[in-house]
């Protein structure tokens, strides 16, 4: 199967991550189990959102390349 990423945010990583390795959420209950690579740790959530969007544009395995 082709790799498949997922950028998301959230304030409880742990948490999420049970929830996409438990097909709680309809994208991710397809790419299990999910592995967590990095994170980026945010001052508030307008800040993790506009980070998100920046990954999202430049595509997900290209930003992790790049870093």
């Amino acid at each position: 199967t082709a790799d498949r990423y997922y950028v998301g945010q959230t304030n409880n990583i742990e948490k999420r991550l049970v929830t996409h390795n438990n097909g709680g959420k309809k994208y991710t209950s397809k790419g299990r189990p999910w592995i967590l690579i990095n994170t980026y740790p945010c001052r508030n959530r307008i800040e993790a959102i506009q980070l998100e969007g920046k990954i999202k544009k430049r595509g997900i395995k290209r930003y992790l390349d790049e870093k």
